[in-house]
């Protein structure tokens, strides 16, 4: 096998062990944990030490911690207003004027039973005075509630191992080029397939916690001040119930005819079994008498 197999052979087992340590190292408080130092990489016997330039991976000791605690809030508050309509119209220019967004939305109902809820995203330090307008929209707030998350250690965690997959990233692009045989040439850019992946994920979540640590989501609920319904049922008329009872009236009637005409008809049938049947209770006391 050439060398630059051998010194792939060489560099890969410490970097998967720096990767390793790396992650547990983000499990503890990170501005007192210090980074651990690069273990020397094994060298096998027969083996030149690696080229210029292609020195163990980064131990992330220099990774770059947040100077201000990065804190996802979210929050959920239930308004009773006197119209849901108009209070979602002014909670979606309420979330514009702070440099938000509408998230999503929805009203169900018609008249005084409309109800609906919305969800919008707003910059994290205007979170409590978005709170305090909302609450200037309703008659009265019959439900809040906020929470918030502490994602700066996950967000470290991610800079470390991403460093680390960088620079594994550069090591295997500088094998790359000294590689002369097919199969190394091949099996480097599987693994190079392979970080770049991992890379793509770690910034990916990165860029995520970033969004939402910036944005914060409010998620309202609306009711409206009267949800009793009207008296009158609206379309009823007076003219309409009394012409839909004659109509029952003579349905009813009609039913009634017909079934007279159906009793006529059969009476042949129906005459003769009541006949036979009363007959035989006369022979019966008939002859109940004479014994």
């Amino acid at each position: 096998m050439k060398k630059s197999a051998l010194v792939m052979m060489a560099v890969l087992p410490v970097t998967l062990l720096l990767t390793g340590l790396n992650g547990c190292a983000g499990e503890g408080e990170y501005e007192a944990m210090p980074f651990p130092e690069p273990v020397p990489a094994p060298v096998r016997e027969g083996t030149k030490p690696a080229a210029p330039g292609m020195e163990e991976p980064s131990s992330g000791g220099d990774v770059v911690i947040p100077t201000e605690r990065m804190i996802v809030r979210n929050g959920d508050i239930s308004l009773v207003v006197e119209d849901v309509a108009n209070a979602r119209d002014d909670i979606e220019q309420l979330a514009a004027g702070f440099g938000g967004w509408v998230v999503n939305s929805n009203i169900y109902g018609e008249e005084e039973e409309m109800r609906g809820w919305i969800s919008i995203r707003i910059p994290s330090d205007k979170f409590d005075q978005a709170l305090v307008e909302l609450r200037a929209l309703a008659v009265r707030v019959t439900s809040e509630s906020t929470s918030t998350q502490d994602i700066t250690e996950e967000y470290v965690d991610l800079q470390s191992r991403l460093k680390n997959a960088e620079a594994t990233e550069g090591q295997y692009l500088a094998l790359l080029e000294q590689a002369e045989e097919v199969d190394d040439i091949l099996s480097i850019y599987e693994a190079l397939s392979q970080i770049r992946y991992e890379i793509e994920q770690l910034k990916g979540r990165m860029q995520y916690l970033e969004q939402t640590s910036a944005m914060s989501l409010i998620s309202v609920n609306l009711t409206p001040a009267v949800s009793l319904g009207p008296l009158v049922s609206p379309g009823w008329s007076a003219s309409e119930s009394l012409n839909a009872a004659i109509r029952g009236l003579t349905t009813f009637g009609q039913g009634l005819g017909t079934a007279f005409i159906w009793i006529g008809i059969l009476s042949p049938i129906w005459g003769t079994v009541l006949g036979v049947t009363y007959w035989r209770r006369r022979r019966r006391k008939k002859t109940q008498q004479t014994s």
